[in-house]
């Protein structure tokens, strides 16, 4: 049964404009954002198809476009669609961070890490750098390495560091085996970086990894 016919108190558009889109499920939510459904499948049905494939909305938002497009009803306009979605949410959490001090509003730091870096099949080493009132200037993405490991140098951290005129820096990479826990390298790639940025007056305030639903401080655990 199309969702048009559907109650209209059952129907996702207009339970999320009476009760609010906290009232709405996963599947309820991205139906709204697929908007109809393939023959025999409601969007709802499409939307419940879509997370158990992906095994979750962070897997759907972490799918190429490759195997996103190889599922029924879905192709490159809903793709770059969805990527439009992510990469807005993301420059809106980024923009309350260049506002705030980001010492004092690590849950927006948390929530705009988690959607940059979750997910991702390899692994991802990010600078923020910080003024000195503890406010982004700006992220990068320095370095990119494989499932399990990533290179990064510390020379280039703090050419980068100079580059923006930093005060202080924040560290993060994910780790796509899903566990948000450092390992011995990653320990000592931390108080390696924080000693290189030392010489040149930049404070390391934190390193967060990004695990599959979780994210680790370095600050938070005394390890910085």
């Amino acid at each position: 049964m199309p969702i048009s016919d559907w109650p209209e108190a059952e129907r996702p558009r207009e339970k999320l404009l009476k009760n609010g889109p906290a009232y709405l499920s996963d599947a309820e939510l991205l139906a709204i954002f697929l908007r109809t459904g393939i023959a025999g499948k409601s969007a709802v049905d499409l939307a419940r198809e879509l997370l158990k494939r992906f095994k979750g909305l962070t897997g759907l938002f972490a799918a190429d476009q490759s195997t996103f497009c190889q599922v029924p009803g879905m192709g490159p306009a809903k793709f770059a669609q969805l990527q439009a979605v992510l990469e807005m949410a993301r420059r809106a959490l980024e923009e309350e961070l260049k506002s705030s001090d980001a010492m004092d509003s690590p849950g927006p730091v948390r929530a705009f890490l988690r959607l940059s870096l979750e997910g991702k099949e390899h692994e991802v080493f990010v600078s923020i750098f910080l003024d000195a009132r503890n406010r982004v200037i700006a992220t990068e993405e320095l370095f990119r390495g494989t499932l399990t490991q990533t290179s990064v140098y510390p020379r280039e951290v703090v050419k980068r560091a100079l580059h923006h005129n930093a005060a202080a820096v924040i560290f993060a990479h994910n780790h796509p085996s899903g566990a948000a826990e450092p390992s011995p390298a990653d320990e000592v790639l931390t108080q390696s970086l924080k000693q290189a940025l030392l010489l040149v007056g930049v404070r390391v305030l934190d390193h967060f990894i990004i695990g599959r639903g979780a994210t680790l401080s370095f600050a938070e655990q005394g390890l910085i």
